[in-house]
């Protein structure tokens, strides 16, 4: 039979391990929740990169007009950047300027299609 003493130090071992096994779950569970997140919406990023231009209006809304802009790219039904700024010009408010839509263009480009970025870099040759 094992001494009384020898018992109560077992227990207490197995006691503080399993306190340590509760810290790190508690650690583990705040890291998570306090983690920066590894990449941000970039549907938000977008919008909130055209409201450095004065461009307002739906994120979502805004997000789906630029994916429809690289899609008309991407199949050809726009040939050119100028095609692309008439389709976006036609999209945004009244009030957008040649400007806004030429900087919606290529906004879009750098986060839906950056593969397309030579249609805008040909624009300005």
């Amino acid at each position: 039979m094992s001494k009384p003493h020898t018992r109560n130090r077992l227990r207490w071992a197995k006691i503080h391990r399993m306190k340590l096994a509760g810290l790190a779950v508690i650690g583990a569970a705040a890291a998570i929740a306090f983690a920066a997140p590894a990449h941000a919406d970039p549907d938000t990023d977008f919008a909130n990169e055209l409201h450095t231009f004065g461009i307002y209006g739906q994120r979502d809304y805004n997000a789906w007009i630029g994916k429809i802009m690289c899609k008309r790219l991407h199949n050809g039904v726009d040939h050119n950047a100028q095609d692309s700024v008439g389709f976006v010009k036609k999209q945004l408010a009244k009030d957008s300027s040649d400007a806004q839509s030429w900087q919606f263009l290529g906004t879009a480009i750098n986060y839906y299609c950056p593969d397309q970025r030579f249609v805008y870099e040909q624009a300005a040759h």
